[in-house]
């Protein structure tokens, strides 16, 4: 199991099919509801790495996509007006390349998912818990949006930048 300072080097992004063709890594965003951050990662996955990557998300508890998490994503181009929570049941029997736990009460609730080669655990702030006019609450979920990008684009290296040809490890 990975876990988010294991300091290696990049994960890998894509699985050599035995004809030699390349598929694109699966990777399942988990956080609690399934409202905002899994949400919002999984979106940016697809939304702009989706040539190489194919994400999912889901909760320990589903519940309904928060409205501010879909007008920050539509901010950049990226429409997840058609999600819907999900629950981590409904992917027991799929293999993930990678299982990304987005904040510390899914860690907690799930610190193991039997589909997933690799475990990581990397808590984002809850954009749901900032209080504030509507326009504070927004930038708390763009800045939770930006982080996870960030994070992203370091963690699976999706602009090639690594040196390392190690596999499916972290950037320090």
């Amino acid at each position: 199991m990975l876990g988010a300072d294991a300091g290696e080097g990049p994960l890998s992004m894509e699985n050599e099919k035995r004809d030699g063709r390349m598929e694109k890594t699966r990777v399942l965003f988990i956080c609690t509801h399934n409202s905002a951050r899994s949400q919002m990662a999984e979106g940016l996955m697809n939304g702009l790495y989706g040539d190489r990557f194919q994400a999912f998300s889901a909760g320990t508890e589903a519940t309904a996509v928060r409205p501010e998490a879909i007008k920050v994503m539509a901010e950049i181009g990226i429409d997840i007006s058609s999600h819907r929570s999900k629950s981590i049941d409904e992917f027991m029997d799929q293999r993930f390349d990678h299982v990304v736990m987005v904040c510390d009460n899914a860690a907690r609730d799930c610190p193991f998912f039997p589909g997933g080669r690799d475990t990581i655990h990397h808590a984002f702030k809850d954009p749901a818990a900032c209080e504030g006019m509507e326009e504070e609450i927004l930038d708390c979920f763009r800045l939770c949006r930006d982080d996870i990008r960030r994070w992203i684009e370091e963690t699976f290296d999706v602009h090639g930048d690594s040196k390392s040809q190690s596999g499916p490890l972290l950037k320090s």
